[in-house]
């Protein structure tokens, strides 16, 4: 099944032209620049890894240092390029795995599975391929240089000069992983550094613009559980102003209600306040949404920007695409999936659709979601714990599949942000429905964890029937291996 995937991913490389039989050829070049500063310094061999005891370490090198290191994008690409050309590995793959890895030094680590630095190394596969590239006489993966070039040397060491995608397969041992890596490479090649700084520059404006509408949405829903506990006080004190039977009394309980009331009419003003910033932060969501509609079409990009992920009648719920967003086979003790995925992931229609039931407001335990029944089959799906559900998502609306509705988040009864997808009733796992395991490897990765025990499923006030329990699986598995 590898070489089957590793031979598609090679002919989708072909751009399009006809060529003659022979081994995949991949869509970019290596670089052949200056060494900038390390011509003096004596680089190790990628045809044999470090002896023990043959490199010096920071003493604390699988922990943060307290201040690290950040690089320009212009250092990173003459980095790329010249560690590139010494392994003879494309500088395009060494930027795609320095995205991918630490979104290029901005989530260094430690990750979930222990991966360390720039390039994400294991630390046990940093003692055998770990180099000093900048002279300092430290191999130190949370140095670029370093990690750049030890991350070349073992991708060259893995076969990576003959065949890359043998090369990226040995850096994670998973074949989306290869497919993601290779076909943003091939984004990068298509216009260098400026292509990479405008694609980092759209990801940040739309990530910015998800996390504040999760920001917005909080402080809209706190101002608007504020106000009603001083409206429930405010109702307690005039009814007591028309039960008081004295003209003493009901003056001093008609003073109290008055004042009162100006606390009351403070909330109401914070609640408008928070309800025009989340207008604000949804139309800044909207612009910079649009301006990514674009580039994500191209293979690679899309899942740098979340994009909705198509196949058949069917999108894949979350985006963001699985280095990211992980599931695991079952889930407790009933049918249901629990999509890990970050905060402010979006969240979309599974398939063309009409809204059963929305609620915009926190339950206790489904937290704020909605229950809809797709048009193609007639199935009944409800999502919870969103941190975000659209306001035009209102009962009967009808939605087209692959329309954003909200934002992963951890709203109810959740420990950590996720997606909670069930049916209903929850008669068969999500799981394991065809179109569901058809976005395995390109939207989602399988993830295996232990669960806690299950809850009762519960049946709240409005007939929405779901059941949400404490899960040890809401943080996010890490796939950054960063080596064998």
């Amino acid at each position: 099944m590898r070489l089957l995937l590793v031979a598609a991913i090679g002919l989708t490389l072909l751009a399009g032209s006809a060529r003659a039989a022979g081994p995949p050829v991949l869509g970019f070049s290596i670089s052949s620049g200056p060494q900038m500063g390390l011509a003096r310094v004596s680089l190790s061999s990628a045809s044999v890894s470090n002896t023990p005891g043959s490199i010096s370490i920071p003493v604390s090198f699988t922990s943060a240092p307290l201040s690290p290191q950040q690089v320009p994008l212009s250092t990173l690409h003459v980095l790329w390029e010249q560690a590139g050309s010494t392994y003879g590995i494309p500088w395009q793959v060494l930027a795609s795995i320095n995205k991918i890895e630490s979104n290029f030094g901005q989530n260094m680590g430690p990750s979930s599975a222990g991966a360390v630095g720039w390039m994400q190394f294991m630390p046990s596969t940093w003692l055998r391929w770990g180099v000093d590239a900048n002279g300092d006489g430290i191999a130190d993966p949370w140095n670029a240089t370093d990690a750049i070039y030890a991350a070349a040397r073992y991708l060259a060491a893995a076969g990576g000069q003959t065949d890359i995608a043998r090369g990226v397969f040995a850096y994670n041992h998973a074949d989306w992983y290869v497919r993601e890596v290779l076909d943003l490479a091939n984004v990068y090649g298509q216009g260098g550094i400026t292509q990479t700084v405008d694609l980092q520059q759209l990801q940040a404006k739309v990530d910015e613009a998800r996390q504040e509408i999760v920001r917005a949405n909080e402080r809209l829903l706190d101002a608007q559980d504020s106000e009603q506990q001083l409206r429930k006080v405010s109702q307690r004190l005039h009814a007591r102003v028309d039960a008081a039977g004295l003209l003493s009394d009901r003056l001093a309980a008609e003073q109290r209600a008055v004042l009162y009331d100006v606390r009351f009419d403070e909330a109401r003003a914070a609640t408008d306040a928070a309800r025009v910033n989340l207008e604000q932060a949804q139309s800044a969501l909207a612009t910079a949404t649009q301006s990514v509609q674009a580039p994500s079409f191209a293979n690679g990009v899309g899942t740098l920007m979340g994009a909705a992920s198509y196949h058949g009648d069917y999108v894949f719920p979350v985006g963001g695409g699985p280095q990211h967003v992980s599931v695991a086979h079952t889930h407790h003790d009933y049918p249901a999936a629990d999509i890990a995925a970050p905060e402010g992931s979006p969240v979309y229609a599974i398939s063309n659709a009409v809204v059963v039931n929305a609620w915009h407001s926190a339950d206790p335990r489904c937290g704020i979601g909605m229950t809809i029944r797709t048009i193609v089959d007639g199935q009944v799906w409800t999502y919870c714990h969103l941190a975000y559900l659209d306001p035009a998502v209102m009962d009967g609306v009808s939605l087209a599949a692959g329309a954003q509705i909200g934002l992963v988040g951890s709203t109810g009864h959740a420990t950590g942000p996720h997606l909670h997808l069930q049916l209903q009733p929850a008669t068969s796992y999500p799981q394991d429905q065809p179109w569901f395991q058809n976005f395995a490897g390109t939207a989602f990765a399988w993830q295996d964890a232990p669960t806690m025990l299950e809850l009762p499923e519960v049946t709240p006030p409005s007939g929405r029937v779901f059941a949400v329990v404490p899960d040890s699986r809401d943080a996010v598995i890490g796939f950054t291996l960063g080596g064998a």
